[in-house]
């Protein structure tokens, strides 16, 4: 027997179902990001620790301005991730000031000892620069730029600034997800060096997912520079045992070496994509690699390709090669050697490289363009404050763990950045006394009209050209900087040949369309740290809002400043 609903019921149950699947419809969003961006109208620091990005808003929350904050920042990431970056690692950063409408680059990057050389080495059987050990170490520059940057823009103490670090450092903190991970790979190179293994290991192994891992060690060496600022670490103590070290391992520091150090300030360069400025630092730099591929990447339209398309993917891995070219050729101390900088910056330049990209096929040998000289592992965090003060800083041991080796009672590795010298005498990256290497680690801003992005992607040799898929992905795309940062993206680390790495996070026809033009794909799960991490903050300066993004890639977060810490319930 056929049964049937009233009319009235019928029409009640017709309206419930279109007002629900409006409903639905109206609130079921689709994106492809994984968190939403923190946006507030006062200050965020974005770094690869929550305990870092924690200390950096409460000093903003205390009357610290951008510079305070990314120093305590920083201090914090190098106790809580000792592998990638450190008190005994380079800095740089480029720091915008509201109040002058200016950046400035600050490049602390130390130089090789006096007595070092191609000759000494090639005496001790040497024919290629060494990857760790003291003879890939030169003169840290990170306290000398801590102290460079308060001194001419910081609002508070050193001695407040490191009270967080020094405070995690003697208390321990528990081991994060990626920092477990890092640790276990370094355990066999920590064991070589006796005073690694007793800063760094718990009972000879490695420190396990939520173990608490102190190093009271680091809190007196942290407790030094409180006390006597820079001087504590290029002139005291803690450079006498850095002596120590170099004299038992047959290296050439001498005294002299640290107390002449000095940090420089640098004039920020640039070039445009498609309306905006992005900006790097200049050589010893890679930064100007990033420049370089944009200016090729702009001569083809990305947008009309699609994001993460075969075609975008091909531009721009082969914008790489050519840039990368370029870098490995001409890149080195400017103090030492005429470099073209002018000419890699050239949109001509640019255009006549962009004719060598071959849309059907990979180039798996790119030499370097012809370009006549001018005349005359690591960590990521940014920091922007309630008054549009911005900083992108990038600090890094370069390899995990640096050179391996640890002073007695420091705490901290010395840096292994020499590495990246060439023994080639004729290499404007030759190897000289009291020259800088050629550097990975770039901080980065990009600007239009009254918009100002502070960015980094760490890793090595992938920075430059995750820089410019970072750009890309925001203005070609019109991606927010935190879907910007989770994208997926390529890598290739290599200089020679058609390898390239992939996430797999792609459409299932790119690898095989990429191959087809001779790349050599190797894919990577979901969110891979072959592709570094990144932190992004920005500030629409019309409405005086923040927005702060973090990378997947890492155990980081972007935190917000309480606006008030001293609220009351009333």
């Amino acid at each position: 027997m056929q049964r049937f609903l009233p009319t009235g019921l019928l029409l009640l149950a017709a309206a419930i179902l279109v007002s629900t699947m409006t409903y639905q419809d109206a609130f079921s969003l689709d994106r492809v990001q994984a968190r939403s961006m923190v946006i507030s109208q006062s200050g965020i620091v974005a770094s690869e620790s929550p305990l870092a990005s924690q200390a950096g808003a409460a000093v903003l929350a205390r009357g610290g301005n951008a510079v305070d904050a990314a120093i305590a920042a920083h201090a914090v990431m190098t106790v809580v991730a000792p592998m990638w970056n450190g008190i005994g690692g380079d800095l740089f950063a480029i720091v915008y000031d509201a109040k002058s409408g200016k950046y400035y680059g600050l490049n602390a990057s130390g130089w090789a000892p006096a007595g070092q050389s191609i000759e000494r080495l090639h005496a001790r059987g040497l024919r290629e620069m060494p990857g760790y050990g003291i003879e890939s170490a030169t003169v840290p520059g990170s306290v000398d730029g801590w102290q460079k940057l308060l001194d001419r823009f910081g609002k508070k103490k050193l001695d407040e600034l490191l009270a967080p670090a020094i405070q995690i450092a003697q208390d321990g903190f528990p081991v994060t997800e990626w920092i477990a991970i890092h640790f276990a790979k370094e355990v066999d190179m920590l064991r070589n060096d006796e005073g690694a293994a007793k800063t760094f290991l718990i009972s000879g192994r490695a420190p396990k997912l939520g173990e608490v891992l102190r190093n009271p060690d680091l809190a007196w060496s942290f407790r030094q520079i409180a006390q006597g600022g820079r001087d504590a670490f290029y002139r005291g103590e803690i450079t006498q045992r850095l002596l120590a070290l170099s004299a038992r391992h047959g290296g050439s520091f001498t005294a002299k070496d640290f107390s002449d150090y000095s940090s420089e300030w640098v004039e920020p360069i640039s070039t445009t994509y498609r309306g905006w400025t992005v900006y790097e630092l200049p050589p010893n730099l890679q930064g100007i690699g990033a420049l370089e591929m944009l200016n090729l990447m702009e001569r083809f339209d990305l947008a009309k390709f699609g994001l993460n398309s075969t075609r975008a993917f091909h531009v721009q891995i082969e914008a790489k090669k050519l840039a990368y070219a370029d870098v490995l050729r001409y890149i080195g101390d400017p103090r030492k050697s005429k470099m073209p900088v002018s000419g890699m910056l050239s949109k001509q330049y640019a255009a006549e490289r962009a004719r060598l990209i071959d849309m059907d096929r990979a180039n798996c040998e790119v030499a370097p363009g012809t370009l006549v000289p001018d005349a005359g592992d690591t960590t990521y965090l940014s920091a922007v404050d309630r008054e549009g003060n911005m900083v992108s800083l990038i600090e890094s041991n370069y390899a995990e763990f640096g050179s391996g080796l640890v002073a007695d009672g420091t705490g901290f590795v010395l840096h292994d950045r020499g590495a990246l010298f060439n023994l080639d005498p004729a290499s404007p990256n030759a190897l000289a006394g009291h020259k800088r290497p050629l550097h990975t680690i770039i901080p980065a801003f990009m600007q239009k009209d009254q918009v100002r992005i502070a960015f980094g992607i760490m890793g090595g040799w992938n920075q430059a050209q995750a820089h410019a898929q970072f750009v890309s992905h925001v203005v070609d795309f019109n991606q927010n900087i935190q879907a910007a940062l989770e994208t997926a993206r390529f890598t290739k680390l290599s200089f020679a040949g058609c390898d390239v790495d992939l996430e797999n996070r792609v459409p299932e026809n790119v690898r095989t369309e990429l191959e087809a033009k001779g790349h050599k794909v190797r894919m990577h799960n979901g969110y891979s740290d072959t592709f570094g991490g990144g932190q992004a903050v920005m500030r629409d300066y019309a409405s005086g809002v923040n927005y702060g993004a973090s990378d997947p890639r890492k155990d980081g977060a972007a935190i917000p400043e309480l606006a008030n810490p001293n609220w009351r319930s009333k």
